[in-house]
């Protein structure tokens, strides 16, 4: 990137991490309380570029702001059953997108590169895109090592190896390698090792 671009690009990051720095949900990390989705951001870049170092800068713009502000539409605004919970999801996703599109267009991005994320962001073409399937990647990476644990604790083992199913079936087979890597605890790699078995 030139000095120009790279300006734009640090400007964009700050302002999505400004952002995700006002949610009111906190994780503690090393001992101290911060907010949740401002973590989840910066998980979202390290994992990418562990696992794609070359990522273009649209791809790494939609990896950090993947959840930008999500907590402002909480799941149980919608009915608890799978028509609520798509909605839900489609909902978040556009919201993202074009939350993002205007934090891009205030740091001075084009339309090209606006459009490019907000088609990455709502996952527009997973299996045909190879910037939207990184992505989706990168999106599994970062909940089967962060997050897991967690969902598995409130879950029966049974919903957990489904769930672990589905998500192996998102990424692809380069995705899938680096999953395998990935450090999980040892009984995170048992539930891991029996979806993949069945």
């Amino acid at each position: 990137m030139s000095d120009n671009t790279q300006e734009t690009f640090r400007a964009a990051i700050a302002a999505i991490d400004d952002a995700n720095a006002e949610d009111p949900n906190t994780v503690t990390i090393n001992g101290t309380a911060r907010p949740a989705e401002l973590v989840y951001s910066e998980r979202m870049s390290v994992a990418l570029v562990r696992f794609a170092p070359d990522a273009p800068e649209p791809l790494r713009l939609a990896a950090r702001a993947q959840h930008l502000r999500r907590w402002q539409l909480p799941r149980r605004d919608y009915p608890m059953d799978r028509t609520g919970y798509l909605r839900w999801r489609t909902e978040l996703k556009n919201r993202h997108a074009n939350q993002t599109a205007d934090i891009l267009a205030a740091c001075g991005y084009g339309e090209d590169t606006i459009a490019r994320v907000k088609s990455l962001i709502r996952k527009e073409r997973p299996k045909s895109d190879p910037d939207s399937q990184t992505l989706e990647d990168v999106i599994c990476h970062v909940f089967l090592q962060f997050y897991l644990a967690d969902f598995a604790a409130k879950h029966e083992d049974s919903k957990i190896i489904d769930i672990l199913r589905k998500t192996w079936g998102k990424m692809s087979a380069e995705g899938q390698q680096a999953a395998l890597a990935l450090p999980l605890a040892d009984d995170m790699k048992t539930l891991v090792g029996q979806a993949l078995k069945s």
